[in-house]
């Protein structure tokens, strides 16, 4: 008998118990006791030909899924060609039903074929929506509100339930593996749900769902073909929401009637790695379950699920340091069953499951069971596509750059240190900074705890799906990272519209290490700078300008062009602020407050960059104040700024107490001197208004002013005396002014200061300080706590080793010149 006659043999053993024609599975997408019943289906039916519902353009990649190095949960992904930003995906994990037959018809040699709508009239429709929103709104509204039931939200509410999900796993999940098989009907469940499909589509006709019908249609059409090719022996897996259109007796021509006109473009399509929590919103062919970790876990351990899922549980607790032991999970399997049994349901589902774990292992804690949400039942479970899968040039070079930094995108996030100074470590850093300058935001830069120096950086890394969409993208502008990101640089800089954009994409190419697009950056930037008169925007331009100075001796960057534009656009700014202080309104002033301060910044910055500089000269027998001639030039220059800036009336009071603040922090200005200028302010004289907003630029904005006025005597009392005389009428326009000040302040620097100004001012002198305890009212150091201190700096610091270890050198050098005769 040939192979044929037996297939032919067995479907007509096995069509003696299902109606003629096609047999159609209707499944529930990512459904894993749809998934196991899809198996045994098919392994009952044996078909020669697996229908699925999913784009046709992938059909050339259903071979790829049986590639050892395809590991799901993975999607098929589908762009315009010309338009990579409109997309479509259809994800697939290893418990979804689709995937299931894919795997079956090739492990089977039965060959697998998408049938609904292709990719390029899918796409070309979300393009025509998009536009027709833009030019009417309100039909786009009218169609947002147009109702679409959930199928199974239906079923679950007509048999009582409150919850879909619960209802799912009681009627389908809770079955068990093979459950159809060895009651003897295979395709008992997807009878059973294909008539209750059939009973809502004639309620409901389409569910809000209209362009199901054109799907359908095509969906049809298919069938049909593959029919006139294999008969009977047809299986088509598809959403059980289709299968009463599927059975529908209608023509060829009405079918291809609906598929008349409909709008088309060019697409590519291949497979992506997806990830388990994407799996939990709602894209793709109803994808939005809740729960894609507790599904995986249902699909792989359907003989003894709880007990399984309690065993990991324990496991992920007892990694996170939590004391769980194995009583614990005998407890909650215990727990678990029990819930199940008092509500009537077959088995514990996750609620059950989840009830018994925040009992017995988390003590009733809600913050550990968060942690087993996200890390179980969610889950971060990022899929892998073979690299015989199509991409665009751009993504190859991305992964060979991932595999030679040793940079596997992951899909749980992870924080990555970088030790610029070495090789492997500065690759990675230019590749998420040029990658960043893409648009593609798989690394966000964070404060590094471990130091503060240019040499170090730290990522926060998470690798999301859709960045696959950003990489084709970015694919128009170059074949490679580094050629596309050039590319993107120089285009960018052309279409600046602020400096500040500029000096930003100056400081980018610095961190990615663009060599050719910095120059076109740099001539763009100086353009700029010379033309933009606004001090504001000079001043918001300078800090990103002059941090960038700092990458050039880590990175070898020749920042000399840079560093040139930096100092001109610094003495402009110089030049320009005492004027543009004049005469602001508050919220103008608020904001040059924070350009000052931006300024200071980039000043102290400027001045050690340039003072290093001078300082590296060819003589190293050069004096010490040769590199410190430019420092002390740029700083000077801006001290002089300063005070021309607090010693204006014109300029607002906020603006003006912020330049004191600064020129005493600097030590350019006496404590004394700053002590007179903050009475001049608060005398009865000068308008409530404007002394609060001094007192706010002096000791605001979260700048360390609140431990100022704890060690400072007279600071602390000129405020608290001038704050007792504000008339009433006048206090409560001024609260807001001092609330926003004081609340800035941490809160033990509030309570000190408050439990200073209700003691009063003390006796002088460091005596006084040293019996209360408490930071007391004093103008100046006392020195005796000050070097008690002094021994323990040097120990920390290590200062006293290196002394000791100079002077046992010098001894040691004495030592053998002696023996050696020679003198000194």
């Amino acid at each position: 008998m040939s192979e044929h006659d037996e297939v032919s043999e067995h479907a007509a053993v096995s069509g003696a118990r299902r109606a003629p024609g096609p047999l159609l599975l209707g499944v529930r997408h990512h459904g894993p006791g749809s998934a196991r019943a899809v198996r045994a289906a098919l392994d009952e039916a044996n078909p020669r030909v697996v229908l699925l519902e999913g784009p046709p353009e992938a059909d050339a990649l259903i071979e790829l899924a049986a590639d050892e190095d395809m590991r799901p949960p993975v999607a098929l992904l589908a762009h315009v060609v010309d338009e990579p930003g409109r997309s479509a995906f259809w994800p697939l994990a290893e418990f979804s039903p689709e995937w299931v037959a894919i795997r079956w018809a090739l492990e089977h040699k039965v060959p697998a074929r998408f049938i609904d709508l292709p990719a390029a009239h899918t796409l070309a429709w979300g393009r025509e929506e998009g536009e027709s929103e833009e030019a009417e709104p309100d039909r786009a509204d009218r169609a947002d509100r147009s109702v679409r039931i959930d199928p199974l939200g239906v079923l679950a509410e007509t048999a009582g339930y409150d919850d879909p999900e619960r209802w799912w796993e009681d009627v389908i999940e809770h079955r068990g593996a093979g459950a159809g098989a060895r009651e003897g009907d295979a395709f008992a469940p997807f009878d059973v749900l294909g008539e209750a499909m059939e009973a809502l589509r004639e309620v409901y006709g389409t569910g809000g769902h209209d362009r199901d019908l054109v799907r359908e249609a095509y969906m049809r059409l298919q069938v049909r073909a593959a029919q006139r090719e294999f008969a009977d022996d047809v299986a088509v897996v598809c959403g059980a929401w289709h299968v009463p259109a599927l059975r529908q007796r209608t023509t060829v021509a009405a079918d291809r009637a609906l598929l008349k006109g409909l709008p088309k473009v060019k697409a590519d399509m291949t497979w992506v790695p997806w990830t388990h929590r994407r799996l939990s919103r709602m894209s793709g062919y109803g994808a939005g379950i809740d729960s894609p970790g507790w599904y995986g876990h249902l699909f792989a351990a359907a003989d003894r699920p709880v007990e399984r899922w309690m065993t990991k549980v324990a496991r992920l607790l007892r990694d996170e340091d939590r004391l769980v032991s194995s009583a614990h999970v005998i407890e909650a399997v215990r727990l678990a069953d029990t819930l199940a049994a008092m509500r009537g349901r077959p088995l514990p589902g996750l609620t059950e499951t989840t009830d018994a774990v925040r009992a017995v292992m988390c003590e009733g804690s809600d913050v550990p069971l968060a942690l087993v949400h996200d890390r179980l039942v969610v889950g971060d479970v990022l899929g892998e596509v073979p690299a015989a899968a199509p991409a665009v040039p751009l993504q190859r070079d991305l992964a060979r750059l991932q595999r030679r930094l040793r940079l596997k995108p992951e899909a749980q996030e992870r924080e990555l240190e970088l030790d610029l100074r070495k090789e492997t470590d500065g690759g990675r850093s230019r590749l998420l900074h040029r990658l960043r300058l893409l648009g593609v935001e798989w690394g966000e830069p964070v404060a590094s705890r471990g130091s503060t120096g240019t040499f170090r950086e730290t990522w926060r890394l998470r690798w999301e799906p859709e960045l696959a969409v950003r990489v084709a993208e970015a694919g128009v502008w170059g074949t490679t990272v580094l050629a596309a990101a050039t590319a993107k640089a120089e285009t960018e800089a052309v279409g600046a519209r602020s400096l500040a954009e500029v000096t930003g994409l100056a400081e980018r190419c610095l961190l990615a290490e663009l060599p050719d697009a910095l120059p076109v950056v740099m001539r763009i930037l100086a353009d700029r700078a010379a033309l933009d008169a606004d001090v504001g925007h000079l001043a918001q331009a300078l800090p990103a300008l002059v941090r960038s100075l700092r990458y050039g001796d880590v990175r070898g960057t020749d920042t000399q062009a840079l560093a040139e534009v930096a100092a001109g656009l610094a003495e402009r700014v110089f030049v320009g602020l005492p004027p543009a202080c004049a005469a602001l309104d508050v919220d103008a002033a608020d904001e040059m407050r924070g350009h000052v301060d931006a300024v200071h910044g980039a000043v102290g910055l400027l001045a050690e960059g340039r003072g290093g500089a001078e300082g590296r000269g060819d003589d190293t027998r050069a004096d010490d104040s040769r590199a410190d001639e430019p420092r002390a030039g740029i700083r000077g220059r801006w001290h002089s700024v300063l005070s021309t800036l607090s010693a204006r009336d014109t300029v607002p009071g906020i603006v003006r107490g912020r330049a004191v603040r600064l020129l005493l922090d600097d030590g350019e200005l006496g404590q004394e001197e700053a002590a007179r200028l903050m009475g001049l302010v608060l005398s009865p004289g000068t308008a409530p208004g404007d002394a609060a907003a001094w007192i706010e630029g002096f000791v605001g904005g979260g700048s360390g002013g609140g431990m100022l006025l704890v060690h400072d005597e007279r600071l602390l009392g000129l405020v608290d005396s001038w704050l007792t005389g504000v008339p009433g009428d006048a206090f409560t326009d001024v609260l807001p002014l001092l609330r926003r000040t004081f609340s800035a302040y941490e809160p033990g620097v509030r309570r000190t200061l408050g439990e200073l100004v209700r003691r009063g001012p003390g006796p002088r002198g460091s005596v006084a300080a040293t019996v209360s305890g408490t930071p007391g009212f004093a103008p100046d150091l006392d020195a005796g706590r000050a070097d008690a201190v002094l021994p323990v700096l040097r120990l920390l610091l290590g200062l006293d080793d290196a002394d000791n270890a100079d002077a046992q050198s010098d001894d040691n050098d004495a030592d053998d010149n002696d023996l050696a005769g020679v003198g000194r």
